[in-house]
């Protein structure tokens, strides 16, 4: 199965995290790599990587950049990644392990949220389809997040992804700003009877923060995980924080148009 296998990544400055997701990438025969012009290390250390195919286009939304990227894409399987996704060991053998004769045309793979390389009992991240066919699948964007849509039938792999980010935390200050704008966008378009109850929740602006925080840390266990577990749930209220500063500031400018 494996040999069926493109991984596709999205890089823009990832230097602190691109080698590691490299590094359980090696039984592929072809990666390909959508670069939205990167001015730190990453090109250079793509370039140690000879299966490494980088393709340069300016950012305008991860689902056009993930569209753009299966079009360069030939095998049957597309493995889609971020650059901090880190395959374990155990889904590596469970890939290689599939069998082929079966009518699945994509696979969903859970995550484990990782903080300073420690991961943590429980997190945000729901389960995502990253494996599956080709020319069964396309990226839509959904906020400032982006979701593939593939025909056919699903299944749920057993073995994990580790979702392990080492960028500074400026870095995820400037990403996390760009991706509440967009998310305000989204809340304040979309109909309230539309929108799921968590998104209800964060369009009130006071209550979302602390739903967050109970959340992180009492029903996701992250209390149990120490200081990791109590980064991982002011990362996430800090999130929620940005958004109600952002939807405040939409409503106040929309009240001050003539």
């Amino acid at each position: 199965m494996l040999e069926k296998i493109t991984p596709l990544l999205l890089t823009y400055n990832e230097a602190p995290n691109i080698e590691r997701t490299l590094q359980r990438l090696s039984w592929a025969n072809r990666i390909v790599v959508i670069d939205s012009f990167s001015n730190d290390e990453t090109l250079k250390i793509l370039q140690y990587y000879p299966q490494v195919e980088v393709f340069h286009r300016k950012f305008d939304s991860f689902a056009n950049q993930c569209n753009y990227g299966l079009s360069k894409i030939e095998s049957v399987w597309v493995l889609s990644l971020d650059a901090d996704y880190i395959l374990s060991k155990e889904l590596i053998v469970e890939i290689k392990n599939l069998p082929e004769e079966l009518e699945v045309n994509s696979y969903i793979i859970r995550f484990k949220y990782c903080v300073f390389g420690k991961p943590l009992r429980g997190a945000l991240l729901p389960p995502r389809k990253v494996l599956y066919k080709r020319e069964k699948a396309i990226y839509k964007n959904d906020g400032h997040a982006h979701r593939v849509s593939v025909e056919g039938t699903s299944s749920l792999l057993s073995s994990y992804i580790y979702h392990d980010d080492r960028k500074p935390l400026n870095r995820w200050l400037w990403a996390q700003d760009g991706y509440m704008v967009i998310e305000v966008n989204k809340l304040t378009q979309i109909p309230d009877s539309q929108l799921s109850l968590g998104d209800r929740i964060r369009k009130q602006k006071i209550l979302a923060p602390f739903v967050i925080l109970f959340y992180c840390l009492i029903l996701k266990g992250g209390i149990l995980d120490g200081w990791h577990g109590w980064h991982y749930a002011f990362e996430r209220v800090l999130a929620e924080i940005l958004l109600s500063i952002r939807l405040i500031e939409y409503e106040k400018l929309q009240q001050q148009e003539p």
